[in-house]
């Protein structure tokens, strides 16, 4: 009976051993985000002229047919892409509608696709098909809201060329915000299950949250949940609210080197809640690009920081 009883034991051991649900992999930073805009002409204008940041070209292979000029370059086929480093960068896609969000996907770099995409299945999740060329793997899946991320992997080396000499006005991408209905069910999926954890969060009053920094699990990058935003929301709102952040060391030279590119806007650089130097830029689809200090100048509001702030 007692050798029974061992053997058994054992048979358990073995079994929760063998169905044990895989660790998730390192989820690095954010990789790139794609916007989508009403007229090129115009973002081309936004991204290239104001913001300085050189378009992305990469090389046709020998005997392969040439593609639009447009679509060289891009995680995305249809999208031009705006190199902000050599491991981050923005894509446009064309689409005349002003439906909602103007953010299309948002990606990040993980360092083992395969084990991720597993690890998102065990866990009941349903990315798409993992996919993968020379230079990447790579897959889509949709948050509980829907939001588009896609996961990347870089498995060789990635040749590219830029248009254009110029200093970029940052250099950094640091985060990625949008808007949230239900908190609960995104915490379950990018606290619970990916890893992500508060960085800070705060409001417009004392003891409420209307922003929530969620940090990758294995970096300094965060997304934003964009809280408390009615359901009927306009185009202007909702361009607020869904928007990105680029790094700057110091705030007060990058509105210098912007209004020399040629912007005109009103907005004036200030310290946001968060207790960091500020400054919102609008493109022409009023999606907002924020500039923001790396790292705050005064104590925040509603709480403190968690985790390590970007560096340049």
């Amino acid at each position: 009976m007692r050798r029974s009883l061992i053997v058994i034991g054992l048979c358990l051991l073995c079994s929760r051993t063998t169905f044990a649900p895989p660790a998730r992999p390192a989820v690095l930073n954010v990789l790139f985000v794609r916007f989508k805009v009403s007229d090129w002409d115009k973002a081309e204008q936004f991204y290239g002229q104001s913001l300085m940041l050189p378009r992305l070209n990469i090389p046709v292979a020998e005997g392969a047919p040439a593609p639009p000029q447009r679509s060289r370059g891009c995680f995305m086929p249809e999208a031009e892409c705006f190199l902000i480093n050599p491991m981050q960068y923005l894509e446009i896609v064309a689409n005349g509608l002003h439906d909602g969000s103007m953010i299309d996907a948002v990606g990040f770099s993980t360092a083992d696709a395969d084990a991720l995409h597993a690890y998102l299945m065990a866990h009941g999740l349903k990315p798409e098909r993992l996919t993968s060329d020379s230079a990447s793997k790579h897959f889509d899946v949709l948050d509980p809201e829907g939001h588009r991320l896609v996961f990347f992997q870089s498995i060789g080396n990635r040749q590219f060329s830029v248009f254009g000499t110029s200093l970029p006005v940052s250099n950094r991408l640091i985060h990625a915000g949008f808007v949230i209905h239900d908190r609960a069910a995104e915490d379950r999926f990018y606290k619970d299950i990916l890893g992500f954890h508060v960085y800070w969060h705060g409001g417009m009053k004392d003891g409420e949250d209307n922003w929530v920094d969620m940090q990758v699990p294995d970096g300094t990058d965060w997304i934003e949940y964009m809280l408390n935003v009615s359901p009927d929301a306009s185009h202007k709102t909702l361009g607020v609210m869904n928007h990105i952040a680029l790094g700057v060391p110091d705030i007060k030279a990058a509105e210098a080197q912007l209004r020399k590119n040629g912007w005109t806007g009103a907005e004036q650089p200030k310290i946001g809640r968060d207790g960091k130097w500020q400054l919102n830029l609008y493109d022409p689809d009023d999606t907002r690009v924020e500039f923001m200090e790396f790292t705050p100048t005064q104590k925040p509001c509603c709480s403190e920081y968690t985790g390590p702030h970007p560096k340049p």
